[in-house]
Order: structure tokens, then C-alpha cells, then sequence
């Protein structure tokens, strides 16, 4: 299967939330990178350790509605 990648970017908390609880519906794998860190998308205490500062990476091998729009909601600049 191909993997799509996007950049994002989450810079609050309810932001997070959000991004966390829609990838949880999905059923396929979504990973976010930043630097040489990997974590699971689907973690909240995961994302939450990353330096939301950053722009982070978000790769994932499947479609989704609703996990394309959020992409897109926090599509970093």
C-alpha cells in the first residue's frame, strides 16, 4: 500500500485532542514524525511529547474522510 505523507501543525491542546480522536477511528496505521522521533498518531501522550512548536509529519497508508479533512484543518503553512 502507497503512503501518504502531510505536514501539520497542532499548537494546542484541544488541537491534539482532536487530530488523536479522529486518527483513533481509523483503520489503518498513521505514524507523525519529527526529527528522528516516531509516534503513534493514535497516542495522545504520544503527540503530546512531540514539540508542538515544530511542524510535524504525519504519514499514513489509507483513506478517510474525516482524517483528510482534519489534514487539511491543521495543514501547516
Amino acid at each position: 500500500m502507497m503512503m501518504s505523507e502531510r505536514k501539520i501543525r497542532l499548537s494546542q491542546m484541544k488541537e491534539v485532542r482532536e487530530f488523536v480522536s479522529v486518527a483513533g477511528k481509523c483503520d489503518f496505521d498513521i505514524d507523525v514524525y519529527y526529527n528522528r522521533i516516531t509516534i503513534d498518531a493514535k497516542s495522545i501522550m504520544g503527540v503530546l511529547s512531540l514539540d508542538l512548536s515544530q511542524v510535524l509529519t504525519v504519514k499514513y497508508g489509507g483513506k478517510d474522510a474525516q482524517f483528510e479533512n482534519i489534514l487539511d484543518k491543521y495543514a501547516a503553512a
